[in-house]
């Protein structure tokens, strides 16, 4: 997805994937840039008592960013605005993402949803999941009825 472009450069772009083929219809295209969302990059490790996600997200702001969880998975969504607007030929490197992210992680354990907090600190998004705690395993006593 990411383009490496020097001026009058040959190699091909993120507008040459998403061009539309002489031969198809729009009704045809199987991939709508505006519906395309990069995947976030992220670090999942195991705490004591919780599970941590990070992920860098450098020019997002919290008010622009989603995290759910749907039974033993996270989401995280969000979008990173591009405020400039500048033209593809005066590109000589385009590697930034620009635009929708998301990512989804499938829980290796069960934990307590209603306790998740998450923090952006210096474009490092921190989540932490507490992890449920599991009740404590009890015998039970089999009574014979002869």
């Amino acid at each position: 997805m990411f383009k490496k472009k020097k001026k009058e450069s040959l190699e091909k772009t993120t507008d040459d994937f998403f061009a539309k083929d002489e031969q198809t219809t729009d009704s045809e295209q199987w991939i709508n840039e505006d519906d395309f969302e990069g995947q976030l990059s992220v670090d999942v490790y195991d705490e004591k008592d919780n599970i941590v996600i990070k992920s860098t997200i450098a020019g997002v702001k919290p008010e622009d960013i989603d995290i759910s969880i749907n039974n033993e998975m996270v989401t995280i969504k969000g979008k990173r605005e591009q405020y400039e607007n500048i033209t593809e030929e005066n590109y000589y490197y385009q590697e930034c993402y620009w635009g929708g992210f998301s990512r989804s992680v499938i829980l290796p354990v069960e934990v307590q949803a209603n306790k998740v907090d998450a923090s952006l600190k210096n474009g490092v998004l921190k989540v932490i999941l507490p992890k449920a705690k599991k009740e404590k395993q009890i015998s039970i006593k089999v009574n014979s009825e002869d």
